[in-house]
């Protein structure tokens, strides 16, 4: 599927506001409200648009965030990622390259709910290692608001 630049503008405007009305989006563009819809189910349909979500303020996150680089045993990997879907600070897990196996994306709410999971990350069968680094404060964050 061909995306051109009125696709890009058009999935950035929905990217910043995706609660835009058909009729906004088609007066930003300088399209007709039909051409506008039409391209919207295009992109829809073509999985270019794989769906709509609720990105939640800065202020509704945990104060506490950390990440903790995780280096696993031979062939452990599947039940390390097991237990990390158990515990509920763990917000996102990556697997890297490198020196590290996977990447942990974790938040809390104290500093003790904070140590609690990055110990039961530490301590889970097949971890051969972590190394946490706690963030201090965010310079820049495309994603979140």
């Amino acid at each position: 599927m061909q995306i051109d630049e009125t696709d890009q503008r058009l999935m950035g405007f929905l990217r910043d506001n995706a609660r835009q009305s058909v009729a906004e989006l088609a007066r930003q563009l300088d399209l007709a409200r039909t051409t506008v819809q039409a391209r919207i189910e295009r992109l829809e349909a073509s999985g270019a648009i794989a769906g709509y979500t609720l990105r939640t303020s800065p202020l509704m996150r945990a104060p506490l965030q950390a990440t903790v680089l995780i280096t696993v045993e031979p062939r452990a990997a599947p039940g390390v990622l097991s237990r990390l879907k158990s515990l509920p600070g763990v917000q996102i897990v990556h697997t890297t390259s490198g020196r590290f196996d996977l990447l942990a994306q974790v938040e809390a709410r104290t500093t003790e709910e904070l140590d609690e999971t990055i110990d039961h990350i530490a301590g889970a069968r097949g971890v051969h290692a972590s190394e946490s680094l706690i963030h201090l404060s965010t310079k820049l964050d495309r994603l979140g608001a």
